[in-house]
């Protein structure tokens, strides 16, 4: 990404000098030796009948395969997956963090969702905050440290999620995981870099950082083993002790301790208090399939409230990555995202005007904001007039069961901070809360932050279809919407529609800001190699501000269900280590 202080017209000149000099200053050939007739496809989906896992590790994917092949059911595999990516992916995700699930139940023939998502330290204050941060000289709260724990929701997640749909004994699940973090993996390409990146920061925060997941103060290289004995033994007091080592016992009398010595504030009644829900997924129609999110505190519903604006629009006559197109779909963001800033919080503590946001009359109305040039001012809506870095993965089996399930530690590896002996990191979620106390998302002792982590599904006539995800912050509801205009309005394959060029929009509103703040300048969008330039000179005649972003694109995977052909197919993200895999 840019500099703050780089000129957006240099940004804008250096990108189209970029791309001409790529040779992309008219939409990619699509050349005659590829047999998909597209340079975008990197591989073809997998398809397997019995089983599919696809998740952002190879070893991961092969530990849910084995736990399918083994008897488990498609909530077992993404478990065990989500167990090995904690060890093999701490640059995402760990038990540490939170987790949030929707689940197609082949038995009840319909979706269940799971927000396990952790909360605010219940013996720190606002009043308590505000002191802390002024001694920081902040006025938000910090990225990293004590202060933005909230307390992990993903444990309590696997056990309910096992409590209700699972076959195999947690224990068994557990057992590939325990296996590598003694004998060590190799660490693929991809989550070597992100695991070098900011090490200097949590290596300075209280705890067992170092000693947990550096070798010799420095990260792991590619392909180097690394071991994880600590996170071992934590998964075999799960397993031997169930959901309560971790929020009562042993795990969590570590975390209080740790907490009293260092300054922190998350204490064991946190802990034990700690409850997950299940909740209604939502849902709007687009172009005949059923798209389903999550309500918040989640943003999965900007995916949605986008749709709703978009389906009045012929985007295939408008062509795949034109300039009409990826200007209506900015714009729609752009509208949604101020509704995200204002409306998305946890509805424990205000209510929310969700029926308004996904009415259809009130997307008709935001739809009337889009003009042919790119808005600078952009405002949240009046809903109440209509009232009536994470890893994502996804598991389906021969029973028909799907499990589309994210979870993350939010920023990267999280607060940096490691109780010594417990081999993972806690999150720093609670960066996500506003300190303006006319915010509905103002911090509060006990309240779940605004969360980015989105799973979504989508069924057509009461069936399931699609089980998918797009992990990557203020990215995911951008992403999901491209990845079902590539399949829906392009039709492209479950693949190609991961592999074609994304572009994400920068400089919403955010939850996090005061309840006055709208966007005033337009912001801006970046666009990823492979957009042909004459998109990018349509946006800035539109009065886009266009720049590079390195590496933000987001992480899909994605299962599909044939229900004529009984099969699966499985992708997974090409801009990542992961892999798609059945059998």
């Amino acid at each position: 990404m840019s500099d703050n202080n780089t000129p957006f017209s240099l940004i804008a000149l250096t990108l189209a000098a970029a791309l001409f000099l790529s040779g992309l200053d008219s939409a990619p050939a699509a050349a005659a030796d590829r047999i998909t007739g597209s340079t975008d496809a990197t591989r073809s989906a997998v398809i397997a009948a019995r089983g599919m896992v696809a998740t952002s590790q190879p070893l991961a994917t092969q530990v849910g395969l084995q736990v399918l092949r083994e008897g488990g059911n498609a909530i077992d595999a993404a478990i065990a997956a989500n167990a090995a990516l904690g060890l093999m992916e701490p640059t995402g995700c760990g038990i540490g963090g939170d987790l949030y699930a929707i689940v197609w139940s082949a038995a009840d023939k319909r979706l269940f969702g799971l927000n396990a998502s952790g909360r605010s330290p219940l013996g720190l204050s606002f009043r308590a905050l505000k002191k802390e941060l002024r001694a920081l000289q902040r006025e938000d709260l910090p990225p990293f440290g004590l202060l933005p724990i909230s307390v992990p929701g993903t444990v309590d997640g696997w056990f309910m999620l096992h409590e209700r749909f699972g076959k195999l004994p947690m224990s068994r699940l557990l057992a590939p995981s325990i296996d590598y973090a003694e004998q060590g993996f190799p660490v693929t390409e991809l989550i070597a870099y992100y695991w070098g990146r900011r090490l200097d920061i949590y290596s300075r925060q209280p705890g067992a950082f170092v000693d947990t997941f550096t070798i010799d103060g420095r990260a792991p290289a590619t392909g180097e083993l690394f071991r994880n004995p600590d996170l071992a033994n934590t998964y075999r007091l799960l397993a031997s002790g169930g959901r309560d080592a971790f929020y009562r016992g042993e795990i969590a009398t570590k975390i209080d301790a740790f907490m009293r010595r260092e300054g922190g504030y998350i204490r064991k009644r946190d802990l034990e208090q700690h409850t997950s829900e299940w909740v209604e997924p939502m849902s709007v129609n687009y172009r005949g399939y059923d798209v389903w999110e999550l309500p918040p505190n989640g943003q999965g519903i900007a995916a949605l409230q986008m749709l709703n604006i978009l389906e009045a629009y012929d985007l295939r006559a408008m062509g795949h990555n034109s300039p009409e197109l990826l200007h209506t779909l900015i714009e729609a963001k752009k509208l949604v995202f101020e509704d995200r800033a204002k409306f998305y919080y946890d509805a424990a503590f205000a209510s929310q005007p969700l029926a308004g946001l996904l009415s259809k009359d009130y997307a008709a109305q935001r739809r009337k904001l889009i003009g042919p040039r790119a808005a600078e001012r952009v405002d949240a809506g009046n809903p109440n007039l209509y009232q009536g870095d994470t890893i994502y993965l996804t598991t389906a089996d021969a029973a028909g069961n799907m499990v589309s399930l994210i979870q993350s530690n939010y920023r990267g590896m999280g607060s940096g901070v490691v109780v010594p002996g417990l081999g993972f990191g806690l999150q720093d979620r609670g960066q996500m809360f506003s300190m303006d106390p006319k915010h509905n998302n103002v911090y509060a002792p006990g309240k779940r932050p605004f969360h980015t982590i989105i799973p979504a599904f989508v069924t057509k006539d009461g069936e399931p279809v699609m089980s998918f995800g797009l992990m990557g912050g203020a990215m995911q509801p951008q992403g999901h919407v491209q990845i079902l205009v590539n399949i829906i309005d392009f039709g492209m394959n479950l693949q190609a529609a991961g592999d074609a060029p994304r572009w994400q929009h920068f400089g919403s509103s955010e939850p996090t800001q005061s309840a006055a703040a709208y966007l005033s300048d337009g912001g801006r969008v970046a666009l990823e190699s492979g957009i042909p330039y004459d998109t990018v000179r349509g946006l800035l005649q539109r009065g886009h501000r266009v720049e590079y972003d390195h590496g933000g694109y987001g992480g899909y995977q994605a299962i599909w269900y044939d229900r004529r052909q009984r099969v699966y197919y499985g992708a997974s993200e090409s801009r990542k280590d992961g892999q798609a895999a059945g059998f």
